[in-house]
């Protein structure tokens, strides 16, 4: 049996946390799902930048990263519903795809004013403060 895909986001954004944890409660995708810091990274074939900058759907079979909006229609086409499957296909097809990938970055842009963000969300991880820096 191949492994499982990787779905990485930002553990340090309580919106993408969020969003995350709903998609996997009402999806249950065969992925595993797990914030990009207690990941290695560098082993997936990321870098720990990407990883912050947008969520990534990891193919560890072939080693095929999808980030993004591209990656929301890998997770939507590992549900068990045929419907859901059809939309994740559907995402991935202009025009939709580009749609769906202005929309997706927008949101990333923008996250830290979502609910469930901080300010902390528009920093970049190595400048955002860590619980020993009294945040």
């Amino acid at each position: 049996m191949a492994e499982r895909p990787i779905l990485l986001y930002d553990g340090d954004c309580g919106f993408c946390t969020r969003a995350v944890n709903t998609a996997v409660r009402l999806l249950d995708p065969d992925a595993t799902v797990t914030p990009w810091q207690f990941a290695d990274v560098e082993a997936l074939g990321v870098t720990a930048e990407r990883a912050d900058r947008e969520v990534l759907w990891i193919e560890l079979a072939t080693g095929v990263v999808h980030g993004g909006a591209d990656a929301v229609a890998h997770l939507l086409q590992r549900d068990r519903r045929q419907a859901v499957r059809c939309a994740g296909r559907a995402l991935a097809l202009p025009p939709i795809s580009w749609a769906a990938r202005l929309v997706y970055r927008a949101v990333a842009v923008n996250r830290h004013r979502l609910p469930g963000g901080t300010a902390a969300c528009s920093l970049p991880a190595h400048l955002r403060p860590t619980p020993r820096d009294g945040a």
